[in-house]
């Protein structure tokens, strides 16, 4: 009687353990599930670093708390390029509002943000990002040197001071911001390099 008690005792624990192994394995699938879902609407690496209470926020952090920049975040995060902005540099973003995006033909937003364009997105908006620190003043020492700025997407820009007004490949820079890895240039059109 005492071994059938101890046979019946195995089989239900046995049974009970399985059962808890199996919603423990379910449970973790859904965790799984859900982190992946939200992690592909986060930022990853330094672009998923938060910003720091009373320090002056990155180029990506400054286009992102700006409306008139709306058009630009989209397309960084397309592209996957966040990381790009955020650097600890010293950088310089020529960044484009959102009339910028509008003046292009229509449809050329859409095709750029669809994933197979991912790779061109990308080369267009590493064009309005130069490795090194150009303050107003050093665009202005540049324009009259007659040197271009290099940018990071190997291709280079052209700067010209006329008129008192500062213009980088063509468009004139309307305001800019100090960030804490460098500048953000305002400007009112799409960086588009030449092939």
């Amino acid at each position: 009687m005492k071994a059938k008690h101890l046979i019946l005792s195995a089989v239900l624990i046995t049974a009970l353990v399985s059962c808890n192994n199996e919603a423990t394995e379910e449970v973790a699938n859904e965790a799984a599930t859900e982190t992946t879902a939200e992690s592909t609407n986060e930022d990853h690496g330094q672009a998923g670093v938060a910003a720091v209470e009373g320090e002056d926020p990155n180029a990506l952090q400054l286009a992102m708390s700006m409306d008139d920049f709306s058009t630009l975040v989209v397309a960084v995060k397309a592209a996957g390029v966040q990381d790009a902005l955020v650097n600890a540099g010293p950088l310089t973003v020529f960044a484009p509002l959102n009339t910028a995006f509008d003046k292009l033909p229509e449809g050329t937003v859409e095709t750029l943000l669809k994933p197979e364009s991912k790779a061109d997105l990308s080369f267009i908006l590493v064009n309005h990002v130069a490795p090194a620190n150009y303050p107003m003043k050093q665009l202005k020492k540049e324009a009259k040197k007659g040197r271009k700025l290099y940018m990071a997407s190997g291709k280079y820009l052209e700067v010209e001071y006329k008129d008192g007004k500062v213009f980088v490949g063509g468009t004139e820079v309307l305001q800019s911001v100090k960030v804490s890895n460098g500048w953000v240039h305002v400007i009112d059109d799409v960086l588009v390099p030449a092939e």
